[in-house]
């Protein structure tokens, strides 16, 4: 593990313009120099951290970030790093007046805005939203960094200590709505989307969706909509292939030797697709993703979000989002679009600080249509 960083920060009295970057100072900072750490944040308004798995290297910025008063954007996708955050730092960051906001990149904006964008086009309560992600791939196939791959075995070796972690940090409980959400076994047939295999998505995209129904009902007074995502495949072949791999990941993560082992073959245990390089130039070129939403609810509203109706959903809708390929196109879009929206629209988001979630960040700002621009789509289908 590095705990080198580099972070580079514009003097105010440059003008960097296209991709000329010669004029740009380069500050080093060490997460283990905390005085570093600050010097750096006290030079800028704000930090992009892009460097994993931030459950060994995250908290040292954030920290400073905080003392500092600077803002702090990052692409994590660790739900452990993330709430431990909020739970420790977000009435310190509100107090300094600045903003703490994960999962900025691919985890988890186009579910977490999604889900808000299904909302927004509904006419009437939206009970429940289950969402199908489709990863594609051309002819070059796909591929992902170690950096993602090392943040997941980690994830996997502590997803018990999350129980603990949220009974402390969400004393309150949502209200319960009258009509749960349907459950799902472990592998079922999307009838909704082409009747492909579909799987639960481990990753961070359903507790951040969770965190910002909290605060929007808690901010805003919003009827909390409950959300299940999943990951759909098409292919049987890949299925049993994608089931075994995972069934070995999961048990190996769970020891420090298997552990050791995930960590020295990355390209063994994922078949390829994860490695130290990353993807290449064509395969970046030739993926993109979607998120199929499928909602929920009732024709009618009530003010009241802890007002259950008394009938059955009777109302559908379904929306899309879409957008390049994930980790190296579609993550440096959503966190330069999200900073973009701090520094410039700074007064439109809740609290003038904390911990947040995007969807509960950018809630009331103009993010989507700068995500639009950039070339991501939000449909109602």
């Amino acid at each position: 593990m590095h705990a080198l960083r580099k972070s580079t920060v514009r003097p105010p009295s440059q003008n960097i313009i296209g991709n000329d970057v010669t004029g740009t100072s380069i500050i080093i900072a060490d997460v283990a120099d905390e005085e570093s750490l600050l010097s750096m944040c006290r030079l800028t308004r704000m930090i992009l951290n892009c460097v994993g798995p931030y459950r060994f290297f995250g908290e040292p910025v954030v920290k400073a970030c905080v003392e500092a008063g600077s803002h702090h954007l990052d692409i994590s996708g660790e739900p452990q790093f993330i709430e431990t955050m909020q739970l420790k730092y977000h009435d310190a960051a509100q107090k300094a007046g600045c903003y703490i906001i994960s999962t900025c990149g691919f985890d988890s904006i186009p579910a977490d805005l999604g889900v808000i964008f299904t909302r927004d086009v509904f006419k009437g309560d939206l009970n429940s939203i289950e969402a199908y992600l489709s990863i594609n791939t051309g002819p070059e196939g796909g591929g992902g960094h170690y950096a993602t791959y090392e943040s997941a075995i980690h994830g996997f070796a502590s997803v018990k200590e999350l129980s603990a972690l949220r009974k402390t940090l969400f004393v309150k409980p949502l209200p319960k709505p009258a009509h749960r959400l349907q459950r799902r076994p472990q592998l079922f047939r999307g009838e909704r989307v082409g009747s492909d295999w579909c799987v639960h998505f481990q990753g961070a995209d359903r507790s951040v969706v969770q965190r910002t129904q909290r605060f929007n009902y808690e901010q805003l007074k919003e009827r909390p909509v409950q959300f299940n995502p999943f990951v759909r495949i098409s292919s049987t072949f890949w299925l049993v292939i994608i089931a075994l791999m995972t069934t070995i990941f999961s048990l190996l993560a769970n020891f420090s030797f298997g552990r050791s082992l995930l960590e020295k073959y990355p390209k063994i245990f994922t078949l390829g697709y994860f490695s130290h390089e990353g993807p290449t130039k064509k395969q970046i070129e030739g993926s993109s993703f979607s998120w199929h939403f499928v909602g929920e609810g009732y024709e009618t509203k009530i003010a009241d979000p802890d007002q259950q109706h008394d009938d059955k959903p009777s109302k559908m809708i379904e929306t899309r989002v879409c957008g390049p390929e994930p980790g190296y196109v579609t993550t440096p879009i959503c966190l330069v679009a999200a900073a973009m929206t701090v520094l410039k629209e700074a007064e439109k988001m809740p609290l003038d600080g904390g911990v947040l979630t995007p969807g509960g960040a950018f809630r009331k700002t103009s993010l989507r249509d700068r995500l639009t621009e950039a070339g991501m789509k939000f449909e109602k289908l």
